[in-house]
């Protein structure tokens, strides 16, 4: 029998994966005693660290009662699904992890389906059940139902039960006897998890994710699936589509730790990675080199959301960024579509624009982020989501949304969501909070969030996953107010802000270079306004006499990159640069805006 076993850590965002894979790794003695790690080891890009979340999936390998346990960290954000879902293929077993406060929350659902779908053997993990409030075995209760519901079998209904406190590190099988290690856990590991199964034949394996490191190249990541591989070995590697390629591997390297280690041959049920393959997709199969197999090839669910991506041609064009030509940006969007399966990019009829179709907000603007930190500069518009066309009816995906708020702001949010054509389906208390769950169009989440954290003064925690496609609900109202837009290019001055004040709101601070066209502001009414915010004060040699009232300006409204791309309209681009974040019209003059006005209309 072999000594592995392979699991996924799965659970909705925020539920303490990441930190519960820092405790295995530190007590699986990985690190030496006087060992500087931090926490959250495994986030380790900026992104990652910077918002608290897991955006690409990750292996580790620890050793545990001379038993080798392949432990795969994935990100709990609905957005990152793909992401999910092709790394639980390289599973035999999954640790389910669930808020003992929060419960089963909309992405917990998610992936447990496709988890169960996979046939793989859960174990439940009820997570903080050190924090007040907390409800432990209604918890429990709740996941065995969501089980129920999901259609799972006898043997994967009859799944252990771990309590305990990633953040303090103890598991424990009673919630009320806290222990001192989380031991207790990977006993439950060892024990019920089944041993990753030998096959014999011809080699195949699956490339699941990648790697990248600049002195070899790219490094495919997947589990043996039959046979064994080893070094220097001629393979056959086949395409998605079918096509077959010649190929040999030059290095083969299993996890140890949260590194690397070479090693000669891997056998069947082993994780590893293969350094020497070229032109390989997630999804191609490592196979004999005589007599090729294909696996299944990985299937992953459509994206539901699109945005256009362009040049920057703004006035400031190529000022703050070194890589702003068409040809640099469909070369970075293409290379991101190998690893990032869920996103996909289309062609316009423009040689500048391309259309990125992705999972949500969330997912699109994480790509763009990570373009601009590497130097590009881009303009983007407003997300759609795609319809489709059913049985000759208009389509459009519909999403199930989860709500918890304070029960005295629960109106003003059952109000927000209705306005864009949400139905209320269950409004329950949850300690002492109101749960509310609704469908509502992906259209009306656009731009929902900083609504219904301002009616709550923040204290709404929301989440929202794809339920299906259903016919069209019509109209939703967009944007109530216009916005104020810059008539000059030069730099504003505080003496035009300050005068302008009773026309809105604005969005940027005295002393900064502006140009004509961009969006300076929110109007107060529903129309556009042209406003001059760079005229300064016309001096005379009168002397002031006192009665010079000083400038009082309020602070500037500063959007986050989700913001803006909830806030702008269809004429409207943010140009993302890595210096900076600009709101502007696609049409800069006042003219060119009321002929073409018209196509947004």
């Amino acid at each position: 029998m072999q000594k592995i076993r392979n699991i996924a850590i799965i659970a909705h965002v925020d539920h303490g994966k990441t930190t519960l894979v820092d405790k295995i790794l530190h007590s699986c003695s990985i690190f030496r005693d006087n060992e500087q790690t931090g926490d959250l080891i495994l986030d380790n890009n900026d992104l990652e660290r910077e918002r608290g979340i897991t955006i690409v999936s990750k292996n580790v390998s620890v050793q545990y009662k001379d038993v080798k346990i392949n432990i795969i960290d994935t990100p709990g954000h609905a957005d990152f699904g793909g992401e999910v879902e092709r790394v639980l293929k390289m599973a035999d077993g999954v640790l389910l992890l669930c808020d003992a406060f929060e419960g089963a929350m909309p992405q917990t659902r998610f992936v447990t389906q496709k988890a169960l779908a996979l046939g793989l053997k859960p174990i439940v993990v009820v997570n903080k059940v050190d924090k007040e409030n907390c409800r432990p075995e209604e918890v429990y209760e709740q996941i065995f139902e969501l089980f129920f519901n999901l259609e799972a079998t006898e043997e994967q209904l009859d799944f252990p039960v771990i309590y305990g406190s990633s953040k303090q590190g103890w598991m424990s099988t009673d919630w009320k006897v806290p222990t001192t290690d989380i031991f207790a856990l990977l006993d439950a590991v060892v024990a019920n998890i089944p041993p990753a199964p030998i096959n014999d034949g011809t080699l195949q394996m699956q490339i699941t994710s990648l790697d990248y490191s600049s002195f070899v190249g790219r490094i495919a990541i997947g589990r043996v699936h039959r046979g064994t591989i080893k070094e220097n070995q001629p393979v056959t590697l086949i395409k998605r589509d079918g096509r077959v390629v010649k190929t040999r591997v030059k290095e083969l390297y299993t996890f140890e730790g949260l590194g690397k280690i070479r090693t000669q041959e891997v056998g069947s049920g082993d994780i590893c990675a293969v350094v020497g393959i070229d032109g390989f997709d997630i999804g191609d199969t490592i196979s004999d080199f005589d007599a090729p197999e294909q696996l299944p090839v990985i299937s992953i669910d459509e994206p539901t959301m699109n945005m256009l991506f362009t040049i920057n041609n703004s006035p400031f064009f190529g000022k703050e960024g070194k890589l702003v030509t068409s040809q640099r940006i469909k070369e970075r969007l293409i290379k991101e579509t190998e690893k990032n399966l869920a996103l996909k990019v289309v062609e316009t009829a423009s040689p500048d624009s391309w259309l990125v179709y992705g999972r949500g907000i969330l997912h699109l603007s994480v790509l763009i982020e990570t373009m601009r930190r590497e130097g590009y500069e881009i303009q983007v518009g407003q997300p759609q989501v795609i319809v489709k066309e059913i049985d000759g009816k208009k389509c459009e995906p519909i999403e199930t949304l989860i709500v918890d708020v304070p029960g005295e702001v629960s109106g003003k949010v059952i109000e927000l969501v209705t306005q864009r054509k949400g139905e209320l389906l269950i409004m329950e208390p949850k300690g002492d909070l109101q749960h509310l769950e609704f469908e509502i169009p992906s259209r009306g989440i656009i731009g929902l969030r900083n609504n219904v954290l301002t009616a709550t003064a923040g204290e709404a925690i929301m989440a929202h996953r794809f339920k299906a496609y259903e016919p069209w609900k019509g109209t939703i109202p967009g944007r109530s107010n216009g916005v104020l837009v810059s008539m000059e290019k030069g730099q504003t001055t505080a003496y035009s802000i300050d005068k302008l004040q009773d026309r809105g709101r604005f969005f940027v601070d005295p002393g900064v270079d502006v140009y004509e066209g961009q969006i300076m502001g929110e109007h107060i009414r529903d129309n556009d306004l042209v406003v001059n915010i760079v005229k300064g004060k016309a001096l005379t040699n009168m002397r002031a006499s006192g009665t010079d009232d000083n400038a009082r300006i309020a602070p500037a409204i500063k959007f986050s990159l989700e913001e803006a791309m909830e806030y702008i309209q269809a004429d409207e681009y943010i140009e993302v640069t890595p210096a900076s974040m600009r709101l502007r019209k696609i049409f800069l003059t006042e003219q060119e805006r009321k002929v073409k006005g018209k196509q947004f209309a």
